[in-house]
């Protein structure tokens, strides 16, 4: 006999709220490095809700994830997104992904675009799922200029 497949909690996705940065401040540096944002950082992008989304993701009650997404027009720009150490590897992210496209396409966007760096493999496999492809160089984008991002599109009017 077969083992039955672990369980999965459902991935639910909600509005980021100002006390789910004492939950996600902590492991900000660990997943983002010098790219981090301060908490500071996050209260001024929240304040934005015209132009700004800001989404977390949660299973089985706790926060596991985040995200964030401008759109002026006819562009988007996924702006962060991040699954928490301990939660890595359960598609948190390619959901955390396809919530940030969807409010892209109620904002009316034709466009999705983001930089990755160049040397996150496992993010770029992320995106290339989800639909987007490659653009350009944007020449030492992160790390103090050390590292180059690779800047990905997705359509939305392409499908």
């Amino acid at each position: 006999m077969s083992e039955p497949a672990p369980s999965v909690e459902p991935i639910k996705i909600r509005p980021m709220r100002l006390a789910d940065l004492d939950l996600l401040m902590p492991y900000e540096d660990e997943l983002f490095g010098s790219e981090a944002w301060s908490r500071q950082s996050y209260i001024d992008e929240l304040a934005d809700t015209e132009l700004r989304d800001y989404l977390v993701a949660e299973a089985a009650g706790q926060l596991v994830g985040s995200g964030g997404v401008l759109t002026i027009a006819e562009t988007a720009q996924i702006l962060t997104v991040g699954v928490l150490p301990f939660a890595r590897r359960r598609g948190i992210g390619a959901v955390m992904v396809q919530a940030l496209v969807a409010r892209a396409r109620q904002r009316r966007a034709e466009e999705v675009l983001l930089e990755v760096r160049v040397d996150n493999e496992a993010a770029q496999k992320l995106y290339e799922k989800a639909g987007f492809s490659p653009l350009g160089l944007r020449r030492g984008y992160y790390d103090h200029g050390r590292v180059d991002a690779l800047v990905m599109r997705l359509g939305l009017a392409d499908g």
